[in-house]
């Protein structure tokens, strides 16, 4: 069964949430569902088993939220808190343990678990120490957020009781594909009660995807907070695709930071090293920027992500996995410096900026060798630009079209360092021990080809 979005505008408090839940979020400044909440939240709220599809940054993360927070605390909940886990999020990255730990906790900070003790939600990922980890499970975990590796390592240990969950969601269910985490999943899912309620979210919805779901979910509603026409690409999203040629991209992104209303900025990149040179060569042009990507340590980060939710920097480098979990709303632009692997690569994102309906920029720079993958993406998507205008950090069409500054160069002030302790890039890269636990001629004029697309997708909200 599936269900497509509506239009009417509904309130958490007509949709059954409870009223600890609507306080909370107000505090927060949600008072209206997105559209992915309004069709999960009732079906969601009853014990149903859920699947549920919606692009990046349309309200996933409530969507099961909600449900898992008021279900374990209700009076007639099945299953008593007693400070062993009732509800299980499976994530797949670090950064999205941590962002869903924080909502839920926000969302769920008035709720309590036995009419003294707040409902405690436990983050559970790796590359860092078990120790607190463990002992945040010892303590009393009535929720528990976490990675597949370290949640099958803790309860192989016996630290993670799994035999008393009541609720099991797996979010971003396509990046866990992605990522090869699906045998873990699969493991995970046989430790616990047969009796739950499931539910799945996921931007895309691939074959293997939906197999898994048949067999770990009991006849589940499938849930697509679109209309069946829609793109996959976000309709406040601006879109620039240009042709770039490697040596020349640094120049050129340094120009594309200096348009016209820009704010908080990410840039993606494919690769850890290219992510790291290319932060390194920024906070030489003096742009105030972190990284986030799998070399650097998991305290190095999240204080990338820290200095970068609270402004102190506006550009944040970041490889396709490490991005995953970012959900920051005031993000103005997004920045391909490599072309995505695929289609939905390309959806994800951009899908960072333009984020419930605010307006945004996505660039994508495509170098010679990358235009065939291009291609594929531009025909999957339907975006009409196939081929790329040929494109330099002098080019008068990237000026006008980006609204920067025509004098704006190459550097913007004197060399930043990247993080607030000082370190080097070289000296954090070469003393991480990493912790796994488990084992040139300048165009002349506006081109042609048509390098620019902008997609309306309806009901998108």
């Amino acid at each position: 069964m599936t269900q497509l979005a509506t239009t009417t505008q509904s309130s958490f408090a007509k949709l059954g949430v409870c009223d600890e839940i609507v306080r909370a979020l107000a505090e927060q400044g949600i008072q209206h569902p997105f559209a992915i909440q309004e069709l999960t939240l009732p079906l969601a709220l009853a014990g149903e088993d859920v699947i549920g599809q919606a692009r990046t940054g349309m309200g996933k993360t409530l969507a099961f939220g909600i449900p898992v927070l008021q279900r374990i605390t209700a009076a007639g909940a099945e299953r008593r808190l007693a400070g062993t886990p009732r509800a299980l999020v499976v994530v797949p990255t670090r950064e999205l343990c941590l962002q869903v730990t924080e909502d839920l906790s926000a969302a769920g900070k008035y709720l309590t678990a036995d009419g003294r003790r707040r409902l405690s939600v436990v983050p559970i990922y790796g590359g860092r120490a078990y120790e607190p980890q463990i002992t945040a499970l010892r303590a009393g975990a009535d929720v528990t957020v976490g990675t597949p590796g370290r949640l099958l390592d803790l309860a192989q240990q016996g630290h993670l009781r799994l035999s008393e969950l009541s609720v099991l969601v797996l979010d971003e269910a396509d990046k866990m594909l992605d990522l090869g985490f699906l045998p873990d999943i699969e493991r995970i899912v046989r430790q616990i009660p047969d009796r739950r309620q499931s539910m799945l979210f996921s931007a895309t919805m691939p074959g293997p995807i939906i197999t898994l779901a048949r067999a770990f979910m009991n006849q589940p509603t499938h849930i697509r907070a679109e209309a069946p026409h829609s793109s996959a690409v976000h309709d406040a999203t601006e879109q620039f695709v240009y042709r770039a040629h490697a040596l020349d991209k640094v120049e050129l992104v340094s120009r594309v930071l200096q348009c016209r209303d820009r704010g908080a900025t990410m840039i993606f990149t494919r690769t850890k090293r290219t992510a790291q040179k290319v932060a390194d060569e920024l906070a030489q042009r003096g742009f105030a920027v972190g990284a986030v990507h799998g070399d650097l340590g998991q305290a190095a980060r999240e204080e990338a992500l820290s200095g970068f939710r609270s402004g102190d920097i506006d550009v944040l480098v970041a490889t396709d996995v490490a991005a995953r979990g970012i959900d920051i709303d005031h993000v103005t632009h997004v920045i391909n410096y490599q072309c995505p692997e695929d289609e939905n690569t390309y959806v994800h994102r951009i899908g960072r900026t333009g984020r419930a309906g605010r307006a945004g920029v996505a660039v994508t720079l495509v170098d010679w060798d990358e235009l065939p993958r291009w291609a594929m993406i531009d025909k999957a998507l339907g975006l009409g630009c196939p081929a790329p205008a040929e494109t330099y950090s002098s080019s008068p069409h990237l000026y006008t079209e980006l609204g920067i500054p025509a004098d704006a160069g190459g550097t913007v002030g004197a060399p930043k360092r990247q993080h607030r302790n000082g370190q080097k890039p070289a000296q954090r890269n070469s003393s991480r021990r990493r912790q796994r636990t488990r084992g040139g001629q300048p165009a002349t004029g506006h081109p042609t080809t048509s390098h620019r697309k902008t997609n309306v997708v309806a009901n998108a909200n």
